[in-house]
């Protein structure tokens, strides 16, 4: 399987957002259901509905091109960022449903029979069975996972349920858009396509489990939008700012090298054209910087916004469980926007 013959996106995986879903359901609405915690009109990881005082269901869904060669890993790195958004929303993913357009004729189902190893390797680690799925024949190769998950109805993670004074906590380092467009071209290196890859196929169990422990007031999972999009969302319709750190941001290897060449995936220009007016003080970043941090994720870290006097415990947990967290922010008085700083 060639990346360049099947791989038209880097950075996939995006969320419901500025997107053709968003457009045909803007204006739209359904009635109310009491026990519905989230659905498609917050921007928010996945859905929650309520199903007694102890329990609420999670509901997610994720599919996208291959954006690596090999099968095996394309399939973990599916099912780990599919996995992704209920570990978001501080939930135990329960069951997995596989979703895949194959082109048949096209490639061996030998391909599809490696890249199903490779998410069920994924999903053993998550400790979450594999039900059943659905196929069609598509003229180009797609795969993913619908994913359902359990959470205390009243320990939901929310985007944008800041209450001032956190620590934004980033626990992956950013720029597997860029690393995946430079290997399209066949420019990135060993180096970078390894980390890229190593990151896309680690699972935020062990981040969100180590979260759950502590005082977390908001969260998502880095993916579509970039780093500065999804702090879009968490500072979205509250009184503060999300203040990012630009120089605390973990990047991975050469990523910066490959901002200035100019291999930047054209989901950035679309995260900068939607987001930009929600950021302040953007002189603070050339416009590399600014590439860098709204560079579109697939299966990135969490984004968590945690009680500031927890933040160094958080971070001393996931190090110590080989997470490799980053202070990269706080939360400041404000209106709703990002910072840069």
């Amino acid at each position: 399987m060639n990346l360049t013959s099947f791989s038209r996106f880097a950075g996939c995986g995006a969320k419901l957002g500025p997107g053709l879903l968003d457009e045909a359901l803007c204006g739209l609405s359904q009635r109310e259901y009491p026990d519905l915690i989230a659905d498609f009109r917050r921007s928010e990881d996945a859905g929650v509905l309520r199903l007694n005082d102890e329990q609420a269901l999670i509901h997610t869904i994720d599919f996208f091109p291959p954006i690596v060669d090999d099968p095996l890993l394309y399939g973990r790195i599916a099912a780990a960022n599919a996995l992704s958004d209920v570990y978001a929303m501080g939930g135990k993913p329960c069951t997995a449903v596989a979703v895949v357009g194959f082109p048949v004729g096209a490639l061996d189902i030998a391909v599809l029979r490696r890249m199903m190893e490779g998410g069920l390797a994924a999903l053993e680690e998550a400790d979450c069975p594999l039900v059943g799925g659905h196929s069609i024949d598509d003229k180009e190769l797609k795969f993913g996972y619908a994913v359902t998950g359990i959470v205390h109805p009243g320990r939901v993670w929310l985007n944008n349920a800041l209450a001032g004074g956190e620590s934004i906590i980033l626990t992956k380092p950013i720029g597997t858009g860029l690393v995946t467009t430079a290997a399209r071209g066949g420019l990135a290196s060993a180096e970078a396509l390894a980390a890229a890859c190593a990151g896309m196929g680690t699972l935020n169990r062990k981040a969100s489990e180590i979260l759950q422990r502590h005082e977390v007031h908001a969260c998502t999972d880095v993916t579509g939008f970039g780093l500065l999009g999804h702090a879009c969302e968490m500072a979205a319709d509250t009184k503060f700012n999300v203040r990012i750190l630009t120089d605390a941001v973990p990047f991975l290897p050469a990523v910066r090298d490959y901002a200035a060449m100019g291999l930047v995936p054209e989901g950035t220009y679309r995260n900068k054209s939607f987001r930009m007016r929600f950021i302040v003080n953007t002189k603070h970043c050339g416009d590399d910087d600014l590439n860098l941090l709204f560079d579109p994720q697939t299966s990135g870290g969490l984004l968590a916004a945690v009680a500031a006097k927890q933040a160094d415990a958080v971070i001393a947990e996931m190090h110590e469980a080989g997470v490799p967290a980053a202070l990269v922010g706080a939360t400041v008085d404000g209106a709703g926007m990002v910072e840069l700083a």
